[in-house]
């Protein structure tokens, strides 16, 4: 092993970003060093690519960036237990104290000091990445690194879709990007009656067929609301799961649950949304629970479980592979729109 690797590195306050050499990160006796063989493009990584508002005023560049990966482990700290050279691995990317009062009651992912890894902390569009042993999650070696890498959005979704049992019940997913494509495929898989995907870009409907939607709404030619409420005899979705941040589509959210129905949020408007509280949330009694990553570890458990049964087939919408020398197109993609998942390989 050289002193040196391949990164991608957000090198400077603005739009883009640099493959550059940096060193090899050291790890201390409680880390282990990964080989990463896969890493997957997520929504956060585009945002600082981008380098709006929200990066501006959380990052600090220069550093490397990107969290979702699968590698296997090169070298472990000597008071690393748990973890073997060898291991097949994936990354819990949320760092927590384990100390404040969510850590030490059981609410791990929602730790008012969270640190991430590719966004407080050098990442994994790397050919190694550092990580505290305590967040590593272990794969079986027959699951594909690129599938492997996607964990961790997935686990997204899983918390996201399962923070309601919707086994017999509709189910609305707003937004078709990849993480709301993998919500689709756990709806279906939990046994939910319907998922209604809903989505401006005709790609991304045609990759939620594929994930198992059994009906897709083009937003701009169709009345969201509508075409929810026509689909339940006029009730409302049970269970609506909002990924697109867009304040007009969160309002249509709120619109389309039925009355005591569950509203789950895990999209980041960039900007505060208007909502009419009485009529849509108060008066309808639902419950709105806001999502922030994965429980620690229910979560990666039930993604294991979906992804190993082949209960849910990700291969559809993983859509584009480059090697990391290429990340440039694939950023393009995510910008477009005209992909699901990219995969970078070191």
């Amino acid at each position: 092993m050289g002193e040196t690797m391949k990164a991608i590195v957000k090198n400077r306050p603005e739009k883009g970003a640099e493959l550059q050499e940096v060193p090899i990160p050291e790890i201390g006796d409680r880390d282990v060093l990964i080989e990463v063989k896969a890493a997957s493009i997520c929504g956060t990584d585009v945002h600082i690519y981008e380098w709006d508002q929200w990066s501006a005023n959380r990052v600090k560049p220069p550093y490397v960036f990107g969290h979702e990966f699968a590698g296997v482990v090169v070298a472990k700290g000597r008071f690393v237990e748990r973890v073997e050279v060898g291991d097949h691995v994936s990354a819990e990317t949320h760092l927590v104290c384990g100390y404040c009062p969510q850590c030490l009651n059981g609410q791990a992912h929602i730790c008012a000091n969270t640190e991430i890894i590719g966004v407080d902390r050098d990442g994994s569009f790397a050919e190694y990445v550092a990580l505290r042993a305590d967040n590593v999650w272990k794969n079986d070696p027959a699951l594909p690194f690129s599938e492997a890498s996607i964990q961790e959005p997935f686990g997204n979704a899983v918390h996201t879709v399962l923070s309601k049992d919707v086994a017999g019940k509709s189910v609305a997913v707003i937004g078709c990007g990849p993480i709301g494509l993998m919500a689709v495929g756990i709806a279906k898989a939990s046994g939910a009656s319907q998922v209604l995907a809903f989505d401006v870009n005709e790609y991304r409907l045609d990759l939620a067929e594929q994930m198992g939607a059994t009906r897709t709404v083009d937003s701009l030619r169709e009345d969201p609301v509508q075409a929810a409420k026509a689909l339940t005899s006029g009730n409302g979705m049970n269970v609506v799961c909002e990924m697109s941040g867009s304040p007009q589509a969160i309002d249509q959210a709120f619109k389309m649950v039925t009355n005591g129905g569950h509203m789950a949020i895990l999209s980041l408007p960039v900007k505060p949304v208007t909502l009419d509280i009485t009529n849509d949330i108060v008066f309808k009694g639902i419950t709105v629970k806001g999502i922030s990553g994965r429980k620690m570890y229910e979560t990666w458990q039930q993604t294991a479980g979906l992804l190993q049964s082949g209960q849910v087939n990700v291969k559809p919408l993983i859509t584009h592979h480059f090697p990391l020398e290429d990340f440039h197109k694939g950023f393009e993609l995510m910008l477009e729109g005209n992909c699901g998942k990219v995969v970078l390989y070191p």
